[in-house]
């Protein structure tokens, strides 16, 4: 399928506009993605229709804590990936194009619904598992059907696209989950291969459009593990996004090309009850019997929402949302 958003230049060029990377593409040869691909002058996405894996997943495990706890999502991934993380858990399929997988699902727009629909739990389908704005068409297409079905959509991004899409997108997209790779533009370039200043905008973009946005830091040391840096990323989210978005600190393990050790526990601790000084909501992730993963009211310091690893225990909510203790609203949709 043609995309949107290029323009075709000389000898059968085209330019790429998605995202910032602003990719000048030969005739035969794909972009830094690997799955928008220049065909005879014209971009195409390769995976349109075409998904590596789909699954009902606990809404918790995108993660997204304040998005209806409790429920299911109807999670689609396919291939490509703008970012070249050393990290990935899943570089098998965000770095790959279409001929590194040829084996893959094809699902019509129509399909997906009735999948979406044939669970009583889920509450709609999260483009995630790999890059999803890597494969924008598709994504753009099947979220305006799943509204129109009554649904919500969900995104699991890095958050690497620029102004125009992205504000397309939040017309349909509900919810979004933005990974922060790190607070400074040196790591993103080296580590990522991106900027950091791009990120920032997206997520100032997706909080101003009134979608849920929460954000994953996945803590890799050595990398993006020093404190004033970390100090200096809540200050700004606090500032621009405000104290009551959700933040998801993750600690990394060693994965594809990155063999670190993992984060210690006691770091990620640090960093928890660092940002719990400025940040309503802050939890832990990758790391089992720690004390943020709990939502806690934060004027009566109450637990409203108990959670055993991506499942609901108990809550101490209203039905309108708010602290059963002292009435405060809690962040949550």
């Amino acid at each position: 399928m043609e995309t949107k958003y290029y323009t075709k230049l000389e000898n059968r060029k085209v330019q790429c506009h998605l995202c910032p990377h602003e990719c000048k593409i030969t005739a035969g040869k794909s972009g830094i993605c690997k799955v928008r691909s220049n065909l005879d002058g014209v971009l195409h996405l390769d995976v349109y229709g075409s998904l590596s894996a789909t699954h009902f997943d606990p809404i918790e495990k995108k993660p997204l804590y304040h998005f209806h706890p409790g429920k299911e999502i109807f999670s689609l991934g396919s291939l490509g990936c703008n970012f070249k993380c050393p990290c990935c858990q899943n570089y098998h399929i965000s770095q790959s194009g279409i001929k590194d997988f040829p084996r893959l699902l094809k699902l019509t727009i129509p399909e997906i619904i009735r999948h979406a629909k044939s669970n009583p739990l889920n509450i709609g389908v999260a483009y995630t598992y790999n890059e999803p704005f890597v494969w924008y068409e598709y994504m753009f297409d099947t979220s305006q059907e799943i509204k129109k079905a009554g649904l919500y959509n969900v995104a699991v991004s890095n958050g690497y696209i620029n102004k125009k899409p992205l504000e397309e997108l939040t017309l349909y997209i509900d919810a979004f989950n933005i990974d922060i790779k790190g607070f400074d533009d040196g790591i993103y370039r080296s580590f990522a291969g991106g900027k950091l200043s791009n990120i920032l905008d997206s997520l100032q973009i997706i909080k101003g459009r009134n979608c849920h946005l929460e954000i994953t830091f996945l803590v890799v040391p050595e990398i993006n593990d020093d404190i004033g840096q970390f100090r200096q990323m809540i200050r700004w989210i606090v500032k621009n996004l405000g104290s009551d978005v959700p933040l998801h600190i993750s600690r990394y393990f060693p994965n594809y090309k990155m063999h670190k050790q993992a984060t210690s526990s006691g770091s990620i601790r640090n960093m928890a009850r660092l940002a719990s000084e400025f940040m309503s909501y802050v939890y832990v992730g990758n790391m089992t019997g720690n004390e943020f993963q709990d939502t806690v009211c934060p004027k009566c310091q109450q637990i409203t929402i108990i959670r055993d690893g991506y499942y609901i225990g108990s809550d101490n909510l209203t039905t309108d949302g708010k602290c059963q203790s002292c009435g405060h609203k809690i962040a949550i949709v």
